[in-house]
């Protein structure tokens, strides 16, 4: 079959929302990555949105499903279920077949982990498979030329990691993933709010109080925001006022684990791409990007100029789409037969 009778599939299958690209239709899924499950008929009663809407609010006998944790596939029964649903309610089941997949997964995938991702695309009848890392799309979307030979830092703040990499000509030369981001911001903000406030609050709330509040710098019209939840000692409904410069420290202590790695890889980088790191800086591309004062954040640690993406949200999948037109010249070239290991599966091929 030629390339251009290929339907191409981009994945972004992220710890917080799953993106899907479909090639000459665009993004035609962009929802939470959750799906709620009735345990006594084990089937499906909500998926994305209208299951993210449940969350907290549900009796026993409904289970919340989240396939893709920190990154990785945990439940692979799940995350083929979660892509069954998504493509049928969108009636693209047939775009599958004979498909080119990209999966974009996190720098430090292992390769059982890729396997997981790709028998997910082999199931649902694609033929070609490629996986690519999160951070090097990244890059890519935030319209980074990564063929020439000059050194680009990228961080990539996502919901369930933070992947760092160098990239220069064509690809990345080192890279570092760390189990800190949007989820881990939460699970902060929770924990300090039970600490000092002895009140109990839920994750959408942890999130909400995030974006409303949240900043790695000073910043104009700083306010206070009410935050209801459930006393630990008494269990009854109660409130707490928190502040932005509370939610700020906050951030910068986990923040803090991200600049370690930080300094950690460019303490590893070539000395001939020092040079171009100074003079280009670092880009910052994912959710967590759109945290107020992340610029003036790094900047003030690393004395370098930072840039922002200009689509954090989607950028994974706006650089799959510039990829795919080298994807499809490798084919042709028949690149991955030759310079990279290939694992057949009956009339599929993946390519590692």
């Amino acid at each position: 079959m030629k390339i251009e009778e290929r339907t191409f599939i981009a994945l972004d299958l992220g710890t917080s929302n799953i993106l899907a690209y479909v090639g000459r239709q665009g993004i035609v899924y962009d929802e939470p990555s959750i799906m709620a499950y009735d345990n006594i008929t084990n089937t499906l009663v909500a998926l994305g949105q209208d299951a993210y809407e449940l969350i907290g609010k549900t009796n026993e006998n409904i289970r919340m499903e989240i396939p893709i944790k920190d990154g990785v596939i945990t439940d692979l029964d799940a995350a083929r279920d979660m892509l069954k649903h998504v493509f049928s309610k969108l009636k693209m089941l047939n775009e599958w077949k004979n498909s080119i997949i990209l999966l974009a997964c996190p720098s430090e995938v292992t390769e059982l982990e890729r396997e997981a991702l790709k028998q997910v695309a082999y199931d649902m009848g694609a033929e070609i498979v490629i996986v690519e890392e999160e951070v090097k799309m990244a890059a890519l979307g935030a319209g980074i030329n990564i063929e020439i030979p000059k050194g680009n830092i990228v961080i990539d703040i996502g919901g369930g990691t933070t992947d760092i990499a160098i990239i220069s000509a064509g690809d990345i030369i080192i890279s570092r993933s760390i189990k800190v981001a949007g989820n881990a911001f939460n699970e902060e903000v929770k924990k300090y709010i039970r600490s000092e406030y002895n009140v109990t609050i839920g994750d959408k709330t942890a999130e909400e109080v995030k974006k409303e509040l949240g900043s790695l710098a000073k910043y104009k019209g700083e306010r206070t925001m009410s935050v209801f939840g459930r006393d630990i000692i008494s269990g009854l409904p109660k409130e707490a006022i928190i502040s932005s410069e509370e939610i700020r420290n906050v951030l910068v202590n986990a923040f803090s684990r991200i600049t370690d790695l930080l300094i950690e890889l460019m303490e590893n980088t070539p000395p001939e791409l020092a040079g171009d790191i100074i003079t280009n800086g670092f880009m910052i591309c994912g959710g967590g990007s759109k945290i107020r004062g992340i610029k003036e954040y790094f900047n003030g640690i690393f004395s370098v100029p930072c840039h922002l993406t200009a689509n954090p949200l989607t950028g994974v999948i706006e650089g799959s789409k510039v990829w795919q037109k080298t994807i499809n010249q490798r084919i042709d070239n028949d690149y991955y037969g030759k310079n990279a290991k290939s694992v057949k599966k009956g009339s599929q091929t993946s390519y590692l």
